[in-house]
């Protein structure tokens, strides 16, 4: 089964590639993932990083965390699963009826 990861505290210039080919050096990768401004295009300085195995995401987990990338200490942890129940679109709390 995969386990995603997330990477923080990214250097913007850090692309999908560069982490592709870190991470490759504790297992299979299945996607990664660099966040980006929807408006902008530009990178927001975090990622999610999906390995094959849990073993491979805990290996990357402990050798990545707190090393340095680009100038900048990644911050490397096991992602957490959005609510999605939570729409997060608003709306104010009002329904359809009249």
């Amino acid at each position: 089964m995969s386990k995603k990861l997330y990477v923080g505290n990214l250097n913007y210039a850090t692309d999908s590639a560069t982490l592709e080919n870190l991470f490759s050096q504790y297992g299979e990768i299945v996607s990664v993932n660099v966040v980006t401004d929807r408006m902008t295009g530009r990178a927001r300085g975090f990622a999610f990083v999906e390995m094959e195995s849990e073993d491979a995401a805990e290996a990357a987990k402990s050798a990545l965390n707190g090393t340095e990338v680009d100038g900048r200490q990644l911050r490397v942890d096991i992602a957490q699963e959005r609510d999605r129940s939570r729409s997060g679109g608003g709306g104010g709390g009002y329904s359809n009826r009249y």
